[in-house]
């Protein structure tokens, strides 16, 4: 059995009652930079019908306003001009009413309206005598409900993380995939366009080089988020993650394809970004699998998303530009950059342009904090263990270069005796002077044969008579 996310009010009171979101998207980052790029271009989708009943409870006719319908889910801008994606069954209430709101309204009214007053005039006090009021209720909507006029209000608001509201307007829509015979299938994609000029925007991947086991991560507003007891507010207005993996490639029943996906997903997750490493669309999350049984329970680890090539598909005859850029994008991204650089000044600047651009970001305002505060208290650095082994290499090269360099130096006019020997051999027998000091010449009963004796301190004095043939080699040997 499948369903999808869409997340109804009706259910958000009863959770409650127990209570009545450059630089490229290529680029490598890590997965905290990856989701902080794309969590403020996720978006609170709200689809809100309201309703003017006109019955007659036997008293004449009169106006009700029973409680409106509300249904959320979550979008994505696309284009930073405004332009926002989401699933059609998100919107599907207020764009294309269907009939069971229609009679649900009119119930409602009838249900607020003629109820109490019948039960008042047979002397029950509401829930006293539950079997007796159900069958006053269901006669009084057999008897009322033909007569019964209903006028709709509908209207979709988008919330962006800041807690700004817009209406939204449907510019276009494919109705969700049904396998109903009669009733229309779609993409199941809805592209909506509030008033601004500058907003957070999503880049979109190339969902055709996705492979099984690729890291996912959906983004969204999960019903049980919103309405969680212990949370305040502004839980409503920042997107959750939840993580997981590229599971399967399959086809929905129209032959169209779809993602398989294990990462968690709750009622209020459809319409919301599947993005990859690199904060990047791989895909929309549209439906799940439930348990059987009326009241199937969300069953995890098979989840499925509409592949991004389908949203460029849905939008290239409109107005909308993939581009995956605008002055906040480009301010954010770069900020971000340079923060898990570590370059506080620099990201501070590049976070308060995009603060500027569009403020109030819990995102923006968090990470900013947190910028300042290192720039006035800096975090201890780690000891720099690489730049040490670097310098001591280099010393030592250094040292070694040095005492090779000297010894070169004292020794690049050294002959070995085997050089003597082949110089011999090749007939060109080389002069040998041995100069070595007069007390070792002495104390050495070894003379070199056909030397010529010349001690050091002849040279301090002069040295007469000498003659040497200079077309000879001269060897001096000494100790």
């Amino acid at each position: 059995m499948v369903t999808r996310f869409a997340f109804p009010a009706t259910v958000i009171l009863a959770l409650a009652a127990g209570a009545p979101g450059p630089l490229s998207a290529q680029t490598s980052v890590t997965v905290q930079e990856a989701l902080l790029r794309a969590k403020p271009a996720v978006v609170l989708v709200i689809a809100e019908v309201s309703a003017e009943v006109t019955l007659d409870c036997g008293g004449g006719p009169t106006t009700v306003t029973p409680p409106v319908f509300r249904e959320t889910g979550t979008g994505w801008f696309v284009d930073g001009r405004g332009w926002i994606i989401t699933n059609g069954h998100v919107v599907q209430p207020a764009h294309t009413p269907p009939r069971w709101l229609v009679n649900q309204q009119a119930q409602r009214a009838v249900t607020t309206a003629c109820l109490p007053k019948v039960l008042q005039r047979q002397g029950i006090t509401p829930g006293e005598r539950p079997d007796v009021e159900d069958a006053v209720k269901r006669r009084l909507l057999d008897q009322v409900l033909p007569t019964t006029k209903v006028k709709l209000n509908p209207q979709v608001s988008v919330v962006i993380s800041s807690g700004a509201r817009f209406k939204a307007e449907v510019k276009k829509y494919s109705p969700p995939v049904s396998n109903e015979p009669g009733v229309m299938s779609g993409r199941d994609l809805a592209l909506l366009l509030i008033p601004g000029a500058e907003f957070p925007v999503l880049p979109l991947a190339d969902s055709k080089v996705g492979r099984i086991g690729d890291p996912i991560h959906i983004l969204g507003f999960p019903g049980v988020v919103l309405s969680h007891e212990l949370l305040n507010k502004s839980a409503s207005v920042e997107a959750s993650v939840t993580n997981g993996a590229v599971s399967g490639f399959k086809q929905d029943v129209t032959n169209q394809p779809v993602i398989q996906t294990d990462a968690p997903a709750a009622w209020g997750n459809s319409g919301g970004p599947a993005v990859d490493q690199k904060g990047a669309v791989l895909g929309v999350l549209t439906f799940v699998s439930l348990a059987p049984g009326p009241e199937g329970s969300i069953v995890q680890g098979f989840n499925f998303v509409i592949p991004s090539d389908a949203v460029r598909e849905f939008v290239k005859d409109t107005e909308v530009k993939i581009e995956g850029k605008s002055k906040f994008t480009d301010a954010w991204f770069s900020g971000l950059r340079e923060f898990f650089s570590e370059d506080w000044k620099a990201a501070a600047r590049h976070f308060e342009a995009a603060d500027k651009l569009v403020p109030n970001l819990p995102d923006v305002k968090r990470v900013l904090g947190e910028t300042r505060e290192n720039i006035k208290n800096p975090p201890p650095r780690p000891f720099p263990w690489f730049w040490v082994a670097v310098g001591v290499t280099l010393l030592s090269g250094a040292g070694y270069g040095g005492q090779f360099g000297l010894r070169w130096h004292r020794n690049r006019y050294r002959i070995q005796p085997s050089e003597v020997i082949r110089m011999l051999e090749a007939g060109k027998a080389p002069i040998v002077l041995d100069v070595r000091r007069t007390e070792v010449y002495d104390a050495l009963p070894l003379k070199i044969p056909n030397s010529v004796r010349l001690a050091p301190e002849e040279l301090a004095s002069g040295v007469g008579g000498l003659e040497l043939d200079t077309t000879r080699p001269v060897v001096a040997y000494c100790t």
